[in-house]
């Protein structure tokens, strides 16, 4: 994974009612795509998802395009289609292009041929018991002192000999940023702003007694706790194309 996280994912989770259920891992394949006819010569723009832009920007760099970033890489190609662009190529998979009858002027556009994408399968209701490759994931929201929070989630952690996946901290306390809104489903279903905010993915189910002991210990220093689902992470990689 070149680009880290998309946080924005993670925005639209903490303002819904939703869990995460099934972690799956994909090969990125890129692709140039182009209407019918139109030869890479006619092109002068690339439109795409800023992560597909970013994951592909030596390709180009050397293909001396302009980049546009839009919502997503089907929306750039509906785009494409929709407004008969023909200085315009997208950046997609290819079965997009299968999908809307686009011709595909190069393949393999990713920078780095191992580049892969975490992707979480969401649903309203919790996966049912986790056992095997389990994996919890939860935000913890607080005021203030954010290494010191940090320090004290590594312990709760580490004291139980819990492996860590992710920890990644979200500081939107300066001027101007924006708070993290957070979904409170325990609480009366209203949303919940924090300056700052962790977001902690570790081994393990919410069923094991160590883990429960470590998200309470957790629980008693910080603000606000959400779970966001214990799944299973499948260990492949798949390749779709």
């Amino acid at each position: 994974m070149m680009e880290g996280t998309e946080l924005r994912n993670y925005d639209l989770l903490l303002r819904h009612d939703l869990c995460i259920v099934q972690e799956i891992n994909l090969f990125v394949h890129y692709c140039l795509l182009a209407m019918p006819g139109v030869r890479q010569t006619q092109l002068r723009r690339v439109i795409s998802h800023p992560m597909a832009l970013a994951h592909c920007g030596r390709a180009l760099a050397q293909l001396g395009l302009d980049r546009e970033p839009v919502e997503d890489t089907a929306g750039a190609v509906e785009m494409l289609r929709a407004n008969h662009l023909l200085d315009t190529a997208a950046i997609a998979s290819p079965r997009a292009a299968s999908l809307y009858g686009l011709d595909v002027l190069a393949q393999g556009l990713q920078d780095e041929s191992w580049n892969v994408t975490r992707f979480l399968l969401l649903s309203k209701s919790p996966a049912k018991k986790v056992f095997k490759n389990s994996k919890t994931s939860m935000v913890i929201a607080h005021r203030g002192g954010s290494m010191m929070v940090v320090l004290k989630v590594l312990s709760a952690f580490s004291s139980r000999n819990i492996n860590l996946k992710k920890l990644e901290v979200i500081n939107s306390s300066g001027a101007g940023q924006a708070p993290v809104m957070i979904l409170d489903v325990r609480g009366r279903g209203s949303l919940r702003a924090f300056p700052q905010v962790l977001y902690v993915d570790c081994e393990g189910s919410i069923e094991d007694p160590v883990v429960k002991e470590a998200i309470e210990e957790i629980e008693r220093f910080s603000v606000f706790v959400r779970l966001l689902g214990c799944y299973t992470a499948d260990t492949n990689v798949y390749d779709l194309q």
